[in-house]
């Protein structure tokens, strides 16, 4: 306290020199409009920037909690798309007796009905490969939320691969970038796709040389080829649904001078190099349509 005591008369003269300015400032802008004015003015000027930079880093610390909003939402919205859905429909008319009538229209909304086929769950990456033969992607999601190995996983932009492993709280992916060893029992890592605009068919796979591009093989010579022209999947798979984006025609050449078919350069449509958010896609009725198709081969051995 003496300390104190002996700070403030050393000050005494500096603080009461500040004191009085202030008073004066006081009487200065409340008598006079226009140097109000310019005080008011300089005064929103500096609390908005300083409320900008405010709003930015509370932003930056509420990004999380964004991201985090943004993917729900965005699952929630895969999973009403069309493409969630499989579509039965019948054109017939139901009569039940003379007083009650089922009309055309009555009929179909009653035998039309939708049967969920994909469900979309969103994951957060946590770590990620581009740079291997063999590259992997980690989710924190695993069995505890429904994951399971074969389904497939899609990014904002398009396809990005599809679950091999899980455990109880986190799931590897094997990603589009998957080159063969050549041996043993790894293959390929290859997708049904087609052309969107014309419709043909091919298989996209990677070369193991660029992270940014993939091949696409078997499509027709008779196919209409255009830089830009974009691939997506075909749907004859039971991982992912039709018309997920692929990436896009860069270049394309015959395979060979007698060859019936092109080799087509792709730019993927997924950038592997920033990819913070995926969506796992679950086939609802896939384990029904493998069991049909191994029993219809079986058939036939």
């Amino acid at each position: 306290m003496r300390n104190l005591i002996i700070f403030l008369r050393r000050y005494f003269n500096f603080f009461l020199f500040l004191l009085l300015e202030v008073i004066c400032f006081i009487f200065v802008f409340r008598t006079n409009n226009h140097q109000r004015a310019v005080y008011l003015n300089s005064a929103n000027g500096v609390s908005g920037k300083l409320y900008t930079k405010y709003n930015d880093v509370q932003y930056y610390f509420h990004l999380k909690a964004t991201n985090d909003s943004l993917v729900a939402e965005n699952q929630r919205l895969h999973n009403e798309i069309g493409s969630s859905f499989d579509v039965r429909d019948s054109s017939a008319v139901i009569t039940f007796d003379t007083l009650r009538r089922f009309s055309t229209d009555s009929a179909r909304r009653l035998l039309s009905s939708q049967v969920r086929k994909f469900l979309y769950r969103g994951a957060k990456v946590i770590n990620s490969s581009v740079n291997q033969e063999i590259n992997t992607i980690t989710l924190r999601r695993g069995s505890k939320d429904g994951i399971r190995p074969n389904m497939g996983v899609i990014g904002p932009n398009g396809v990005v691969g599809v679950v091999r492993s899980v455990s109880d709280n986190y799931a590897v992916v094997i990603s589009l970038l998957y080159k063969s060893r050549g041996s043993g029992n790894t293959s390929n890592f290859s997708i049904s796709a087609r052309l969107r605009n014309s419709g043909e068919t091919g298989t996209v796979s990677w070369d193991g040389r660029d992270a940014s591009y993939v091949m696409m093989k078997d499509v027709p010579r008779s196919a209409k080829l255009h830089k830009g022209d974009t691939i997506v999947t075909s749907g004859y798979s039971a991982v992912f649904p039709e018309n997920l984006p692929l990436g896009y025609v860069d270049t394309f050449v015959l395979a060979d001078q007698s060859s019936t078919s092109y080799n087509i350069r792709v730019k993927l449509a997924t950038n592997f190099y920033n990819l913070q958010y995926v969506y796992v896609i679950e086939n609802l009725l896939r384990d029904e349509q493998i069991r049909l198709e191994d029993s219809t081969r079986n058939l036939f051995k």
